[in-house]
């Protein structure tokens, strides 16, 4: 039970990242971003799978519980994408005022 728990959990985190990814992508500026707060974000998402390989418990039941562990993966794809994306903005925005 405790595992779908947090796969609701992940889910409701990760439901936006989808269309946050997407409204980055389109508006090309990092106004509104903080880089902060995505680094953070995705250092989270780093040590909750960190700490799912390191339970001992968890890791003995893998077989049966491995679904847990791909939502977390496509969370931090999310992320990591948006950080790309958060990348290629600054760039534009630097671009941007060069040219003003």
């Amino acid at each position: 039970m405790s595992e779908i728990l947090e796969i609701v959990m992940i889910l409701s985190f990760g439901a936006s990242w989808p269309l946050n990814v997407l409204k980055s992508y389109r508006a090309r500026t990092t106004k509104g971003k903080s880089l902060p707060f995505l680094v953070l974000i995705f250092c989270g998402y780093i040590a909750g799978i960190a700490s799912k390989f390191l339970n001992e418990t968890y890791m003995s039941e893998f077989s049966s519980k491995w679904y847990v562990l791909v939502f977390y993966f496509i969370n931090l794809t999310m992320v990591g994408i948006d950080l790309l994306i958060y990348c290629r903005n600054y760039r534009l925005d630097r671009l941007s005022e060069k040219a003003e």
